[in-house]
């Protein structure tokens, strides 16, 4: 009972190399919590059967595991070269095409596939190319034509990204193909939907609304990775669920120097605004090929998981890399041991104080309770996870049972900070009954002992989503059940 519990989550991207034969369950075994299904890549069959197969491991395993569906976005990328990859020099001249005809490309121009690019730009403007491997300064714009200079020398590829540094593109978030994958991911099951190069709430909630009419429930996770996001983004965390931190073209747009201070300010925001956030993008980059991490890089994790990120992510060190297992396994272990070094609580003194609802109410109570009393656990009793989520808002150093009757609600609360999800049906229970079930429940899974002290919460009505507003502390009996029950 005192070993310590990993209370950051892991998300890993799947892809061809966690496609062999148990892999997934080892995966799942080693810690992963959440899976990334990234629809930039195959065919979107190919994603349903992962989820299919994901679904039956998580029943193999035994683990409550969420899926996450994340759409392509409209991301800007240059066509293709007649040979396959042009070296550009400095200075050389270099043309973007913005026409649906232009030709294959070479050392002189290449088309692109975002046609209103000439509209956006200005002479003076720099665009990068593949991350920001290649520099272009933008001279002239003649009609479809944008006239650019080479900046630095590089080699360059199809179908590679493009940027303008300093964001300002009109291109809204969720194209055609967004809105047709929304439905696959529905029809899936995912539990979350990731919206890449969201501008501002309005396209988080466009997204909602298609996600709502194809009978989706998922959660709806912003990626900012686009300068306009930064300019907006309480509201877009206001208008979500989950916030990702999508280090990659959010880097390119801003520049490398801005994006740790960016990254804290994303992680801080969103916390305060009591939504769950990611950080992604190139944690274990080098494990891709290699079966230890650098020390950058584990610093880089701990960094995160010191900051209060909820999640974690892998991406192409999960989905195509050689050693997916242990790239998941020393994820684990830097989370862990980052956790043990910087164990933090909540100034209360500083939480907010204007809280709306009861739940969030009785989540900051339970929590300066167990803060101050010592407790084993927190014990909530919740219908969708909002009781869980506003709980894992605040530091503790103790686990929060999040028990739901909804597989969906259990999913979500995966990929919270801190939270355990535990299958249990309050209904036809009443608070009292439900309370001694559930922690006999908890006793029998090895999860609480005799005579551990607990907070436990929930609602006069458990079948109703936020309806929390009563909180008690607890003791384990010798049986499992709850002794010494009582109001707070």
């Amino acid at each position: 009972m005192n070993s310590h519990r990993r209370r950051t989550r892991i998300l890993a991207t799947l892809g061809p190399a966690t496609d062999p034969p148990g892999m997934l369950d080892a995966l799942l075994r080693a810690g992963v919590d959440v899976v990334r299904l990234n629809f930039s890549h195959g065919d979107p069959s190919a994603q349903v059967a992962r989820a299919q197969a994901v679904r039956e491991a998580a029943q193999r395993v035994g683990a409550e595991v969420g899926i996450l569906a994340d759409l392509p976005g409209p991301k800007l990328r240059i066509e293709r070269f007649a040979a396959g990859k042009v070296q550009l020099r400095a200075g050389d001249p270099f043309d973007l095409v913005a026409s649906a005809d232009a030709p294959p490309g070479d050392a002189r121009q290449v088309g692109i596939s975002y046609l209103g690019l000439p509209r956006d730009v200005r002479p003076g403007d720099t665009l990068l190319l593949d991350d920001g491997m290649v520099q272009l300064r933008v001279d002239r714009v003649e009609g479809e034509r944008i006239a650019t200079t080479v900046l630095n020398d590089g080699a360059l590829s199809d179908r590679k990204g493009l940027n303008r540094l300093g964001g300002g593109l009109s291109l809204g978030a969720l194209t055609d193909r967004d809105r047709e994958l929304i439905g696959v991911a529905a029809e899936l099951g995912a539990d979350f939907i990731a919206v890449s190069f969201c501008r501002n709430a309005a396209d988080m909630e466009e997204a909602r609304a298609i996600a709502r009419s194809h009978g989706s429930d998922a959660a709806l996770c912003a990626k900012i990775e686009r300068a306009e996001a930064i300019e907006n983004l309480a509201e877009i965390i206001d208008a979500s669920d989950t916030v990702m931190v999508a280090r990659g073209d959010l880097g390119v747009e801003i520049g490398d120097a801005e994006l740790p201070g960016l990254q804290k300010k994303i992680i801080r925001e969103s916390l305060a605004r009591s939504k769950v956030v990611i950080t992604a993008t190139q944690m274990l980059q080098s494990m891709v090929d290699s079966p230890i991490p650098t020390r950058a890089e584990v610093l880089d994790v701990a960094n995160a998981v010191i900051d209060g990120t909820d999640a974690v992510m892998l991406s192409q060190e999960t989905a195509a890399g050689s050693y997916p297992l242990k790239a998941v396994e020393a994820m684990a272990r830097i989370c862990v041991g980052a956790e043990k070094q910087f164990e933090m609580d909540t100034d209360f003194e500083r939480a907010q104080r204007d809280l709306q609802r009861a739940d969030q109410a009785i989540a900051m109570a339970a929590m300066f309770l167990s803060d101050h009393i010592g407790v084993r656990a927190i014990v909530a009793m919740t219908e969708s996870g909002g009781t869980a989520r506003y709980l894992s808002r605040y530091r503790s150093n103790v686990p929060i049972y999040g028990l739901s009757r909804h597989a969906g609600a259990r999913r979500r609360m995966a990929l919270m900070r801190d939270v355990v999800p535990v299958a249990f049906d309050s209904r036809g229970l009443a608070t009292r009954e439900a309370a001694r079930e559930s922690l006999k429940a908890l006793f029998g899974a090895g999860l609480l002992a005799e005579g551990d002290r607990v907070v436990f919460t929930s609602g006069d009505h458990m079948e109703h989503h936020g309806a929390t507003n009563t909180l008690r502390l607890l003791q384990v009996g010798a049986d499992g059940a709850a002794e010494g029950l009582g109001g707070i």
